[in-house]
């Protein structure tokens, strides 16, 4: 049994020593534990024994004969953060437009323009780099919405990517909207299925993904009885973007009707629907994936991220970054700009009245961004929580660092206060896969000229 801290150079030698032992055991000892477990809540000083990919045991004093023992006094244990909804791809063309102000220019520039010259190599460089950034701010689940499937080998690279990275991926699978492609989508599912995600019990899963409406690219894309019976046939669960207004709220009600709604359905979005809209999704359980920054900075319809809305049929949403060609990358800032926006919001609504205004928590958006997005994602038997039983995707936060000392409430620190340099270790199916604030097995270098050669090789096409 070896001890010692987070950092520690000798206990990651010896955790990769015995990685693939399914048998290896590590005891975290001494944390403030934030389960997200709503029968666990917040445990102070408290140990976690993970077994193979496992969380087997939280509480006091545990002991575990064999363990590398980890000593995380000082330290908070988390969930990973789950995101709902990223199109990975875009990646090496990160913050390309940040100040962009409408949907139909980075429509034009982004998916129209783009978009068609990638190769199938730009789309494994583009979510390779998207997943790493992922995993170094906590990330651990990530939801691909892989909106550029030309053809059958770009699919296969985004798949690629995420399996090379380690994170549990989700990759959910549409045709791209403009362009030249080889049309195999949605029938390229089947295969997709057969040869990457034939197995229950592993880091992947596999999404149809759709848009609400034909108003961008087409009736081919638009979720509707032919892409509901595919998924269905498929048993997989359906990712639906560009969910807002009037047009999508006609949808949703045709989609009720039909019963193409559903918890295996997201509605990602959803901004500037109508109640009746809001009710049938309450009512069906469809799951929410919010973008906060998203429709804020972008401006979709409203440009107010629909918490309350959410909230007020019953939904708990998940969170998600969106596009990085204009937005940040990580998940402490779609917490703080939802509760912010909220907060304001709900203050605002109230002004100059005796009413009380309806203020979301930080608890709320932590939520959100852990158990509730593994729910969204269909995965909630697997993550969003430490949980026993559940997988081991968790992060190692330092407490004591200059921007989080003292620990005086863990949830307003994680939420408010922490960021990527305050991870020290992340955990993906109990393999580590951050140590010391290093994401390990990158070649950083190399991966530098990669992405600079794929960004190079998209800005100098004709059609970019």
């Amino acid at each position: 049994m070896t001890t010692s801290g987070p950092t520690s150079p000798a206990v990651l030698e010896q955790l990769q020593r015995r990685s693939s032992d399914p048998k290896r055991s590590i005891l975290f000892t001494g944390a403030t534990i934030v389960t997200m477990d709503p029968g666990s809540g917040v445990l102070d000083g408290a140990d976690l024994l993970v077994e193979g990919d496992t969380i087997t045991a939280i509480g006091p004093d545990l002991i575990q004969e064999g363990a590398v023992v980890v000593d995380a006094t000082g330290t908070l244990l988390t969930p990973g953060f789950v995101d709902t909804h990223r199109h990975a791809w875009e990646a090496q063309l990160r913050r390309i437009m940040p100040d962009v102000d409408d949907l139909g220019a980075y429509v034009m520039s982004t998916l129209a323009g783009y978009a068609t010259v990638y190769r199938p190599d730009d789309m494994y460089v583009g979510t390779k780099l998207a997943a790493l950034t992922a995993i170094d701010s906590g990330i651990t689940t990530m939801l691909d919405f892989s909106h550029n499937s030309r053809t059958r080998e770009h699919s296969d690279a985004a798949v690629e990517a995420l399996i090379d990275t380690g994170i549990r991926g989700v990759h959910a699978s549409m045709g791209p909207h403009f362009g030249d492609w080889d049309k195999q989508w949605p029938g390229d599912l089947t295969r997709l299925k057969e040869k990457y995600f034939a197995s229950d019990d592993q880091l992947l899963t596999l999404r149809l993904a759709a848009l609400a409406t034909d108003e961008i690219a087409g009736p081919a894309l638009a979720y509707g009885p032919e892409l509901a019976r595919t998924a269905r046939e498929l048993g997989i669960g359906v990712s639906v973007d560009a969910v807002f207004g009037t047009s999508s709220s006609q949808a949703i009600a045709q989609w009720a009707k039909d019963g193409l709604l559903g918890a295996d359905v997201t509605l990602i979005h959803a901004t500037g629907l109508t109640q009746a809209a809001w009710k049938a999704i309450g009512e069906s359980g469809t799951t929410i994936a919010l973008a906060p920054t998203s429709d804020a900075q972008i401006g979709l319809e409203t440009a107010i991220p629909a918490i309350d809305e959410a909230l007020s049929v019953g939904v708990r949403p998940g969170l998600s970054i969106d596009v990085e060609v204009a937005l940040a990358s990580d998940m402490f800032t779609q917490m703080r700009a939802l509760h912010a926006i909220q907060r304001m919001r709900a203050v605002n609504t109230v002004y100059g009245t005796d009413r009380q205004p309806g203020r979301i928590t930080t608890h709320d958006v932590l939520d959100f961004a852990t158990l509730q997005g593994a729910r969204t994602n269909g995965l909630a038997d697997v993550t969003g929580s430490l949980t026993v039983g559940k997988k081991a995707d968790l992060l190692v936060i330092q407490a004591e660092d200059l921007n989080n000392m003292p620990l005086n409430d863990p949830i307003g620190t994680v939420v408010l206060g922490s960021d990527a340099r305050n991870i020290s270790a992340v955990l993906v199916n109990g393999e580590v896969r951050k140590w010391n604030g290093q994401v390990l097995g990158v070649d950083l270098p190399a991966l530098r000229d990669e992405v600079q050669a794929s960004r190079a090789h998209v800005l100098g096409s004709p059609a970019a």
